[in-house]
């Protein structure tokens, strides 16, 4: 199964990567949400994104953290070694996803949410 790591984590069920966690429980699908803030998501803990976990066999990054706070955590989101990233709306950043392709990390301009919900995740 896919392990994907949500970056922008949220408790808050207002939030879409509150809803995309959800899903993904729904789904079975493992899921690793990190984010500043701390918690608990449908039993996975939210771990801090400050202390730039570890993460082992990682195939998505779905990102919830818009481009203006992305830059501080490129060479971390890179260090996990995804094969895809995941820029939903509002988090599109052509200097980013520049970098990640030169790594060989394939991105996609996508809704976790839509993909999900349409079977093209």
């Amino acid at each position: 199964m896919k392990k994907t790591v949500i970056i922008g984590a949220s408790t808050n069920p207002s939030r879409y990567a509150y809803l995309a966690a959800e899903m993904f429980s729904e789904r079975k699908i493992p899921v690793v949400p990190v984010g500043i803030k701390t918690g608990v998501l449908f039993g996975n803990e939210i771990l801090n994104i400050k202390e730039k976990p570890e993460i082992k066999d990682v195939d998505t990054v779905t990102l919830y953290l818009g481009p203006q706070n992305q830059p501080e955590w490129y060479d971390y989101i890179i260090s996990l070694k995804p094969k895809r990233i995941i820029f939903n709306p509002g988090t599109e950043n052509p200097e980013f996803e520049k970098l990640a392709k030169e790594k060989g990390i394939d991105t996609w301009e996508a809704c976790t949410l839509v993909l999900m919900s349409t079977g093209q995740y």
